[in-house]
């Protein structure tokens, strides 16, 4: 009261090397023995209160069936429709809560996870969604605290745009609320963003449902204790699992519904697209629909490139968290001068990946989620060698004894149109098509057209000129676009992740442009001193007689 506090300056959370040895690579293996200890029951939590069903499902470790890391409780219409009563319920006092207050929620919520906290979101992580010890570090804990940090920024120096204000009034902007609850559903393959996409929208006064991924339940579950622990009131952000269509469902058809904050496959969002076009008569307002979706996010190769450079990012690009990224680079370009030292630069690197546990610190990959996701990139892989163009340059192994485990693979593809090479696969399968070094613009133009996707992309040349054509050409083919750089790892503050077309709506997570669609503006004009008449001075005649008034008819 009576100042004019101000968000401590965010700086990028350094990530942490867990060499052999180091304090923290003790701590997260301390950590996770103590996770896989417990007999952890997941309820649902709406109001701030945990809330236990009947109906429940084992939650397993992709790399090892054998182990259970939780039961999960699951709801259904009733379950979700007291979540969004308790949402509406805690937004009456949110919503005017100072923003102040609502930002320190978050930016302790950010220093508690660099510390204690981010040994058990961690190895969560690496347990529930198989992450090594690097892919868990950068995402559940580095890009979430950077999430948690920046975001109060932007949303200050948001609240910060105010219009001009002549003499006699005040003109002011009020970033107001949505009218109503949002919807967050997030994936399984970003425990950062599953912290991220109801956070976001409550920083600025909403109040969320929030349903993570089924297959991410166990980080889900910690990132809301974790929140708890920061002060989040109880009915600010109420987490619920379940039949993703039935609470979506419920929840769609609520005249309050304001919003959806979504990541997940294109097709899914098309549907909540649909749906929210057949209700929205009934809502109160438009709703915003926010989303990131499907990519099939492309590596461009001039022959001026680095061969070894190019093969270090393929390798990294499409092979880490066995290509479970939005971003990851899933078809490459490169010219025919320069495959032969590509192609024998990136088998050289794959022969020595080794795909195991996250437990087991020497293994680059692990297993990709689910038998679901298992059966789908297992079906790619057998397709692509059934096609005479098609030519399996490394990898195309998979086995499920044990865990879900895919081989890191590559086809080069004589057919740019080929299958792997438009349709999003999600696993760690890269796709590559050489083509002439003379037909360079010809590439351009594959590249762009090939796939209805715009999310990530990248070019790889020493030549400016290439890279000049490339960004012209490209422009509306990536969201995030990347020159001599592996098209994976946008950083918070660097980076405003999003991409257009398939790919999403683009409103960059991690930015202000994202934090202004969760906001609804009223515009305020007080007057100081208002006119006593309604005459103004352009009514006066010079000294000329006033005429007559003319008779009205009636």
């Amino acid at each position: 009261m009576n100042s004019r506090s101000r968000v401590p300056c965010p700086a990028n959370e350094p990530v942490l090397p867990y060499a052999p040895g180091s304090p923290e690579r003790a701590k997260v293996f301390a950590r996770l023995a103590e996770l896989k200890s417990r007999r952890l029951e997941i309820p649902l939590i709406i109001g701030g209160e945990e809330v236990r069903t009947k109906t429940r499902r084992d939650l397993r470790a992709p790399h090892d069936h054998g182990q259970l890391l939780a039961r999960v409780c699951e709801g259904g219409a009733a379950e979700t429709a007291k979540a969004a009563a308790a949402a509406l319920k805690a937004r009456k006092e949110w919503a005017r809560t100072p923003f102040e207050e609502r930002a320190a929620v978050f930016l302790r919520a950010a220093d508690l996870l660099a510390n204690d906290w981010r040994w058990t979101l961690n190895a969560a992580t690496m347990l529930g969604q198989s992450k090594n010890l690097h892919q868990a570090e950068i995402d559940s804990a580095c890009e979430l605290i950077d999430f948690w940090r920046f975001n109060p920024r932007y949303a200050e120096e948001l609240y910060a745009q105010q219009p001009l204000s002549p003499r006699g009034s005040w003109n002011r902007l009020q970033f107001r609320p949505l009218e109503g609850f949002v919807y967050a559903v997030t994936p399984f393959n970003f425990t950062s963003i599953a912290g991220n996409l109801p956070t976001a929208p409550a920083l600025m006064g909403n109040t969320v449902v929030w349903k993570p991924s089924s297959t991410a339940m166990l980080s889900g579950y910690y990132i809301l204790k974790l929140l708890e622990a920061a002060g989040l009131p109880p009915g600010v952000v109420n987490m619920v699992s379940g039949p993703s269509a039935e609470i979506s469902r419920v929840l769609f058809e609520r005249p309050e519904f304001a919003g959806v904050h979504f990541t997940g496959s294109t097709p899914v969002f098309h549907s909540m697209w649909k749906s929210v076009g057949e209700n929205v008569a009934r809502y109160r307002s438009y709703p915003r629909l926010v989303g990131e979706t499907g990519g099939k996010d492309f590596v461009l190769v001039h022959s001026s490139a680095d061969p070894d450079a190019v093969a270090a990012a393929l390798v990294r690009g499409a092979f880490e968290f066995q290509g479970q990224k939005c971003s990851a680079a899933s078809r490459a370009y490169v010219p025919a001068d320069l495959w032969p030292k590509v192609r024998k630069a990136m088998k050289d690197m794959i022969a020595s990946i080794e795909v195991g546990s996250p437990e087991d610190p020497g293994c680059f990959m692990n297993a990709v989620i689910d038998r679901k996701a298992f059966d789908r990139i297992k079906g790619y892989v057998a397709a692509a060698r059934k096609e005479k163009t098609t030519k399996l340059v490394a990898g195309g192994g998979a086995d499920d004894a044990q865990g879900f485990f895919v081989s890191p693979t590559v086809l080069e593809c004589g057919d740019p149109k080929s299958l792997t090479m438009r349709e999003e696969i999600f696993g760690p399968v890269l796709s590559v098509h050489v083509y002439p070094e003379k037909k360079w613009k010809e590439t351009l133009r594959l590249v762009d057209e090939t796939s209805p996707y715009a999310l990530t992309g990248a070019v790889f040349a020493r030549d400016r000129r290439a890279i000049a054509e490339a960004d012209a050409a490209l422009e509306n083919a990536a969201g995030n676009f990347y020159v001599n750089d592996k098209p994976t790892g946008a950083v918070v503050g660097q980076q405003p992740f999003g991409g257009a077309r398939a790919s999403g709506t683009n409103d960059k997570a991690g930015s202000f442009l994202n934090l202004i669609r969760w906001t609804s503006a009223r515009a305020i004009k007080e007057t100081f001193d208002p006119p006593k008449d309604y005459r103004y001075p352009w009514l006066g005649r010079g000294g000329k007689p006033r005429a007559e008034k003319a008779a009205v008819p009636a």
